[in-house]
């Protein structure tokens, strides 16, 4: 009887290990079952993404406008008072611009009624030839020439902080110096008004005057004002630089310049100090 018992269980092993080493190696069904429901996820549309993306900066947009906003005149005064022992501070302003897509960055000139700190020595190379060339020398332009300007330009041997051109040389320089000084943002353009054949009343516009520019995310940062100004010197200097970027930005209609489709939305204003908290400001 034993040997029976003991002949069985060796055939039910043998048996056992046969099924096992027999079974092939797939996916079990709960494995294809949840492949198949991951492959019907569909893709979201592009219209979808773009809704989420507007739901979220609304959002955003409502979570910013819950935060305090003070004034003008009550956020220098609280910054005064954080740098009471700090009389060579500056004032800081911070403007927050919601760039689209294809959207040039934000730049434009100004000059402070009451100059924050020295300015930088300017440089003015204008793409001229004949006597608009000697015009633009007249005007006070440093740099002067045509085409053959362009190899020193790219080899960084020459090199400049305005750039100017007359429109009948615009379409030769393009080609070659568009995507070189586009990237640096100083490319010459119609719509930023310098593209022009008045160079002469250009250079005497902006004459003692300094640029601003603002960054690839459309963030502005400038400084307005020594600890030691009075309230109305820093509120001038601020009126007076935002008035720059309100027109930059096609808040504010500009004669000299080409209206954009639409006005570049100014989300945010902060004004903060060397050592003192950024304070957003609400009457800008």
């Amino acid at each position: 009887m034993s040997i029976l018992l003991s002949l069985s269980r060796q055939c039910c092993r043998g048996n056992v290990n046969s099924i096992l080493l027999s079974r092939p190696f797939t996916q079990t069904f709960v494995v294809q079952a949840r492949d198949k429901k991951q492959s019907k996820i569909r893709t979201p549309s592009k219209k979808a993404l773009a809704a989420k993306q507007k739901r979220r900066v609304a959002k955003a947009t409502l979570k910013q406008g819950k935060l305090e906003q003070l004034s003008l005149l009550d956020a220098i005064s609280t910054l005064r008072a954080t740098e009471v022992a700090s009389p060579k501070a500056m004032y800081e302003l911070y403007v927050k611009t919601e760039m689209g897509s294809g959207v040039a960055v934000p730049k434009g000139r100004f000059k402070l009624p009451k100059e924050a700190k020295a300015r930088a020595e300017e440089t003015v190379l204008v793409f001229a030839e004949g006597r608009q060339a000697e015009e633009a020398k007249k005007a006070g332009a440093h740099i002067v020439g045509g085409i053959e300007l362009i190899e020193g330009i790219l080899n960084n041997r020459i090199r400049a902080s305005t750039y100017l051109c007359t429109t009948s040389l615009i379409r030769a320089i393009t080609p070659r110096l568009g995507r070189f000084l586009g990237q640096q943002g100083l490319m010459p353009s119609e719509r930023r008004g310098t593209v022009t054949d008045d160079i002469a009343g250009y250079i005497e516009r902006i004459q003692g005057t300094s640029e601003w520019k603002a960054d690839k995310t459309g963030n502005i940062h400038m400084p307005i004002g020594s600890m030691h100004f009075s309230a109305d010197e820093v509120v001038r200097n601020f009126r007076h630089f935002m008035a720059s970027v309100k027109k930059a930005t096609g808040n504010i209609k500009d004669n000299r310049q080409k209206e954009t489709k639409k006005p570049v939305v100014i989300s945010k204003v902060l004004l903060s100090s060397t050592r003192g908290p950024g304070i957003r400001i609400a009457d800008y």
